[in-house]
């Protein structure tokens, strides 16, 4: 935990003094709240079916301060959902907590270095069911993910943004080691894994409509021991505003850890409900 804490101090003092430099600094804050709720009740319906209900939130807040020397912006998202069938108990359909911040210098016009830290975990437990049994898996920081890096960062248009660099990738655990932290090849139970090697992350938003926005969050990860296994994360998500409350978003997000799965791992979600600026 050190590593991440050292960089955030880092980012932090180097964020102060360019604003200490800088006379024009200004910073800019925005939260979007979304809340979607479902559900389905059935009484003495013929062709058959089951109550059910379901519900997403998710809080997602940016903060960017910009000057003539540095920009600093820092992302978050938070969500959290549940759902239920007939007489199933309430399980978890959502579960994320990601944090992101990353300090560009600006040297260049489209080229400038870069330092980030990225952190990503959930809130509650999560289990494996087996009928009406259940078994924990993970937890709140159980996995944890933390990197650290530095390198170069490109943004040829305000709507693409793509950084590559060095990095430090730690996986922290609990009660979860294995397959998150643990190495299966010695008889040690690891419950911190941490692996050196290069990042490259892309971030795109388009507007492909008066109310429509798609974007997308593309993190590759490749461990300089193993270049032929890169962890994966892509995230995409298009959203439209069919009133000043009311959106529709659809979010397809594909993830690929090889220590985790040797299968790619795909998350849908289709949701209508309120969405609400609250800076």
């Amino acid at each position: 935990m050190k590593g991440p804490l050292a960089v955030i101090l880092i980012l932090t003092a180097a964020s102060a003094s360019a604003q200490t430099a800088d006379a024009d600094t200004s910073w800019k804050k925005t939260a979007v709240l979304n809340v979607n709720f479902t559900q389905a009740q059935f009484d003495n319906w013929a062709p058959g079916g089951e109550d059910a209900w379901s519900w997403q939130s998710d809080l997602l807040p940016k903060i960017v301060h910009e000057s003539s020397s540095v920009q600093w912006m820092n992302t978050g998202k938070f969500s959290f959902g549940q759902a239920k069938v007939g007489d199933m108990g309430s399980r978890k359909s959502a579960d994320e907590i990601r944090l992101e911040s990353v300090l560009t210098w600006k040297v260049g016009t489209w080229v400038n270095p870069y330092a980030a830290v990225t952190g990503l975990t959930q809130f509650a437990p999560g289990y494996a069911y087996d009928g009406d049994s259940k078994t924990e898996v993970s937890g709140f920081l159980d996995p944890g993910y933390f990197t650290q890096s530095a390198g170069l960062g490109v943004q040829p248009n305000p709507h693409l943004r793509t950084r590559f660099g060095a990095a430090l990738k730690e996986s922290v655990t609990r009660n979860h080691p294995a397959p998150y932290a643990d190495d299966p090849k010695t008889a040690k139970v690891e419950k911190i894994r941490a692996e050196p090697g290069a990042e490259w992350v892309t971030d795109a938003d388009w507007k492909l409509h008066d109310n429509i926005l798609f974007t997308s969050k593309l993190e590759t990860f490749a461990n300089f021991k193993g270049l032929n296994a890169v962890d994966v994360n892509w995230d995409n998500v298009f959203s439209s505003k069919i009133t000043k409350l009311i959106s529709v978003s659809f979010n397809v997000r594909v993830t690929y850890d090889r220590d985790v799965s040797r299968k790619r791992q795909i998350k849908q979600v289709l949701g209508v409900g309120l969405s609400y600026t609250i800076l």
